[in-house]
């Protein structure tokens, strides 16, 4: 499944999600889908993104991937059916959206618990969505300045390509 639309089912889901452990399950199902992400821009994506895009991949799975977490026991994550990002500004710009939302969500359970190891997995699941958000950004601005980059290029070869030889050659000689 394409990235993005991976990213509007995990959107929905945690939307729909009532009581801290379906919230925990979707936070759980995001940090999935982060390292997965990150591991295939590390993979396949642009080289400018490749070195942020390994670290979204080991920062992704850090904060819940618990071998008796309920997502682990009841079957594969929806990141497992990640087959390509056809666009990977977009998929990190949704990545990001979905980071802070889930960020929310586990604020809300922390304040809402009085169950102490449960406000502490929502910590350390808020740190692990803010590790992956700031990369997340930093991959967009080498996106950004990219394209910035390859616009000055263009202005500098002009509309018809890089002009070669000494000033005036193109006229031919005076």
């Amino acid at each position: 499944m394409e990235a993005e639309r991976l990213i509007e089912v995990s959107r929905r889901a945690l939307a729909q999600s009532r009581g801290a452990p379906s919230v925990m399950a979707e936070a759980w199902q995001v940090q999935a889908l982060a390292q997965a992400i990150g591991e295939h821009l590390a993979a396949h994506g642009p080289k400018v993104l490749r070195g942020e895009a390994r670290g979204l991949g080991e920062i992704g799975g850090s904060g819940g991937g618990a071998a008796d977490h309920p997502v682990v026991r009841t079957g594969t994550p929806r990141a497992a059916q990640l087959a390509e990002i056809a666009d990977p500004r977009a998929a990190l710009t949704g990545l990001g959206a979905l980071l802070g939302e889930m960020g929310m969500a586990l604020v809300a359970v922390a304040c809402d618990t009085g169950e102490e190891s449960l406000y502490w997995q929502c910590i350390e699941a808020i740190d692990a969505a803010d590790e992956a958000l700031d990369r997340v950004h930093s991959m967009l601005r080498l996106l950004a300045e990219q394209d910035r980059e390859q616009d000055r290029q263009r202005e500098r070869e002009g509309a018809y390509g890089a002009v070669r030889g000494p000033a005036g050659s193109a006229a031919g000689p005076p």
